[in-house]
């Protein structure tokens, strides 16, 4: 499945689910509002949506704040089609570093990542189905960084598990990250430099630091 083009698949699936008189709710897990911005500009079209803020890996607190109160401004200020609300997860950290256990050397990308992946999806995913949603997805597969196709094989096993149809995506596809980082700039949004969690903090902290050392060498 992982050599789909899952932006084409996603499109297909829009085509064949809504329509002038059919509005599917979709639950939308999100990881920052950045993220967003570009999914729910071109999902708000066709979908009802619920974006779902389940972060439990964001390090540290203060962090974890900025990014949800972030995602609630740009809700309230985007003029979409078909509504679009908010909803909260739980800022359960244990759970993440529980993941995490054993992983804490591995480098971004790799599976500590698919793990957060699947830690984050499965529990946007059991929230749609406890409160009916049509489908669920996630924002993480608009960034470069993201394996598209690790995070859409989760999707699909989840919706095998729970019974929730999963909208396939590679939001980044079509110039979709672009689009992202225009939108961000127009509602002078918060961006952040790291992904989120204490390893890849340190990962990019470590990275800034030895560019610095080069550019004084």
């Amino acid at each position: 499945m992982n050599n789909q083009n899952y932006h084409v698949k996603m499109l297909e699936m829009i085509k064949e689910n809504c329509s002038k008189n059919k509005v599917p709710r979709l639950l939308l897990h999100s990881c920052c509002a950045p993220c967003s911005s570009y999914c729910l500009e071109l999902l708000s079209e066709y979908f009802s949506i619920t974006v779902f803020y389940y972060n439990p890996n964001i390090y540290p607190p203060e962090e974890y704040y900025m990014r949800a109160q972030e995602q609630e401004r740009f809700i309230e200020k985007f003029p979409a089609k078909h509504p679009i609300s908010f909803v909260e997860g739980s800022y359960d950290t244990e759970r993440f570093y529980e993941m995490a256990r054993g992983m804490e050397d591995l480098k971004e990308g790799k599976e500590r990542c698919f793990a957060c992946y699947e830690l984050r999806l499965r529990e946007a995913c059991k929230y749609a189905k406890e409160k009916g949603f049509d489908f669920f997805t996630t924002t993480l597969s608009i960034s470069p960084l993201k394996n598209a196709g690790k995070l859409n094989e989760i999707g699909a096993g989840l919706e095998q598990e729970y019974g929730v149809s999963y909208l396939y995506s590679d939001f980044k596809k079509q110039n979709g990250y672009k689009r992202s980082t225009e939108i961000a700039k127009e509602y002078d949004m918060y961006r952040q430099y790291y992904c989120g969690c204490v390893f890849s903090k340190k990962q990019r902290d470590d990275e800034i630091a030895a560019r610095q050392r080069e550019s004084e060498e």
